[in-house]
This record gives C-alpha cells, sequence and structure tokens, in this order.
C-alpha cells in the first residue's frame, strides 16, 4: 500500500470511529435522560441520637407530633409502640397475637394502619388509644408502609411499591424500582419525605431516594459505618427505620434491635478528581 493510500485508509478508519464515538455518547445521553444513569450517591452527617431499645426488632417507623411510632416484629415479640424520642420511655404499647409478625406501619387521620408480614391480616387502632377498630386482608406479602396525602404505599421485598385507597386497601397503581434500568428489590421500611419516596434495602447500608411517578432511584444515602459492627446483636440487626419530622425538616433513621435513632444530614460526597 503507498502512502497516500495509506493515509486514506487511517482517515477512514478515525472518522469510522469518530462516528462510533459520537453515536455511543448520543446513546448514553438518551439513557441518561430515560433514567438509565446511575443514581448519585450521598454521603450523612450524624446530627443527634437517641435511646433505642435492643429489643425492638424495627419494622414500621415513623415521628409525629413529639413522639416515635414503632411496629415491631417476630412472632410472639411484635408491638406497636409510642415512645418519647429523648428517652426512649414508650408512653404507649399494644401487643399483637402472638402469631403475627407485625410490618410496616402508618398514620391515616386519627387512625394508625398496620400490617403483617405473611398472615394477610393488617389492622387499624385509634391512634390516641391504640384500641383495634377494625382488620383487613390483602394479598402478598407485608414489609413497608408510607404514604402521601390521598394514598398508602406499601413495599413487598421485590422492587415493586403499591399505592393503596386507604378506605380499601386495593391496589390503585403500582411502580417498579430501578436504577441504571436494574430493579432494585428487597425493598423494606418506607417514608414519604418532600414528595419522593426514602426506602430501606434489606441488608443494605442505602437508603433509596425514589421517585413516586416512574420509580427511578433519584439518589441513595449511604449509612456506611454509621453503627459499628460491635454495637450489633447479630447479622439480622440490619438497617432498617426511617422517620421525618414534617415541622423542623429532621430525617431520623434506626434499625433492628439497634441502640440508636439517629438524626441525620445527607450530604453531597466530594467528587473524586482523576490524577
Amino acid at each position: 500500500m503507498d502512502a497516500a493510500r495509506y493515509r486514506q485508509a487511517c482517515s477512514i478508519t478515525l472518522e469510522k470511529m469518530h462516528s462510533r464515538t459520537i453515536h455511543l455518547l448520543l446513546v448514553l445521553t438518551a439513557l441518561s435522560s430515560l433514567g438509565f444513569a446511575a443514581a448519585p450517591v450521598e454521603g450523612y452527617k450524624v446530627v443527634a441520637t437517641y435511646p433505642h431499645s435492643t429489643s425492638s426488632y424495627t419494622e414500621g417507623f415513623f415521628y409525629l407530633n413529639g413522639f416515635f411510632y414503632e411496629g415491631t416484629g417476630l412472632e410472639g415479640h411484635s408491638q406497636l409502640l409510642v415512645s418519647v424520642p429523648e428517652t426512649g420511655q414508650v408512653m404507649q404499647h399494644l401487643d399483637l397475637p402472638p402469631q403475627y409478625f407485625g410490618e410496616g406501619i402508618i398514620d391515616w387521620g386519627s387512625n394508625i394502619y398496620e400490617w403483617t408480614w405473611q398472615t394477610h391480616i393488617g389492622f387499624v387502632y385509634d391512634r390516641f388509644s391504640l384500641a383495634k377498630i377494625r382488620q383487613f386482608t390483602y394479598t402478598g406479602e407485608g414489609w413497608g408502609m408510607t404514604r402521601t396525602a390521598r394514598e398508602i404505599i406499601t413495599s413487598d421485598g421485590t422492587s415493586t411499591l403499591r399505592f393503596r385507597n386507604p378506605r380499601t386497601f386495593a391496589e390503585t397503581r403500582h411502580i417498579v424500582v430501578k436504577d441504571a434500568g436494574r430493579p432494585i428489590d428487597q425493598l423494606n421500611e418506607l417514608e414519604y419525605i418532600k414528595g419522593e419516596i426514602y426506602a430501606n434495602v434489606w441488608h443494605s447500608d442505602r437508603i433509596a431516594r425514589i421517585s413516586p411517578k416512574d420509580g427511578h432511584v433519584i439518589a441513595w444515602i449511604d449509612l456506611t459505618g454509621i453503627l459499628p459492627a460491635s454495637q450489633k446483636v447479630n447479622s439480622e440487626a440490619v438497617l432498617n427505620g426511617i422517620a421525618y419530622d414534617v415541622k423542623k425538616d429532621r430525617l431520623f433513621v434506626t434499625g433492628k434491635q439497634w441502640p440508636f435513632v439517629f438524626e441525620i444530614k445527607a450530604i453531597r460526597k466530594p467528587s473524586v478528581k482523576p490524577k
């Protein structure tokens, strides 16, 4: 091959490579716009710590009017608890019948909803007396629960979050939670904060911030190291419990049989500059 033909071949090859690079960038940009780019990861800062009972196998958790409301699990040990954050003092408690493994809880008006893991039975209580008002049934497993102003949102250990009619508990719609196009399963305890769904992922130190419109993960909060392994009672003492104080904009997290509830602030992680 003479020099002229060699230069022409190199030029064509470079043009093809350039074209393919542009095409790849366009594809990546399109995927990003469709929610296929991996969500950013935030860090955290601990603002305050509060006592938490290591006998509480936390499955449901929310904050309202100065109190923590907590639903705990395990057959024969499941309870609904109302406690003072600063002292951990339990002001009210209700023991579930021993056949039930308590799961997610949420307030709805003057009531509290609670459901159970695999028995397909849920309960509605008076929020002030914890007296049972009625019970309801559903299909599938019960895991986490939260609400918007109009709907109850539930998780079942899969990547699907279901929106439900509070009056009938019937599903009205659902979303599949994904990050970079990959389904995120094992979704557990939930909290609705500023138009986003915050979700624990079972056996993960991360909280997913999820769009209620299409299920894409907006961002992750990485809580690695917030509770040392030496302070966990066993391998099942995992992060599970998110509560939010709307009036004071405070975010709380805890875990199953953890000794503390942590008030945290999510912070942006510094970007790593290439060397």
